[in-house]
């Protein structure tokens, strides 16, 4: 699944337009780096933590000449640890199942009216011009 397919899976999901959808994944993301790269730790209490790590300084050996080693200095990295839920879920093969927000039902069900009422008057207006 791409980025286009989550926000259409999330969108069908929560019954939000797609650009809305959008900026909530644009702004959750930019949250969590803008949070690490100070160091802080973002926990998902069931889904994971994200934290920033730090890696120490070693030798390494240069891919194109073997025999030369190569000191690799120390620097911090974005890690992941995911949650009891996200674990469970990953080991089944079954997604938890959760309860999408009671307004999101009714926007979706609102939504798939008004498209059902559009292409009904879309098809009447066809065959209206259609008689003529």
């Amino acid at each position: 699944m791409n980025k286009a397919e989550l926000i259409e899976a999330v969108s069908e999901q929560v019954g939000l337009a797609k650009s809305q959808v959008d900026d909530t994944i644009k702004a959750i993301l930019a949250t969590i780096t803008t949070e690490l790269s100070k160091g802080n730790k973002i926990t998902l209490v069931g889904f994971g933590t994200f934290e920033r790590r730090k890696r120490k300084g070693r030798i390494g050996v240069n891919p194109q000449n073997p025999t030369q080693k190569i000191k690799i200095p120390p620097k911090n990295a974005p890690a992941f640890s995911a949650g009891s839920e996200l674990k469970a879920a990953v080991q089944t093969g079954k997604a938890p199942k959760m309860a999408a927000p009671k307004m999101a039902a009714k926007k979706v069900a609102v939504k798939k009216a008004v498209v059902a009422k559009a292409a009904k008057a879309k098809t009447a207006a066809k065959k209206k011009t259609a008689k003529k």
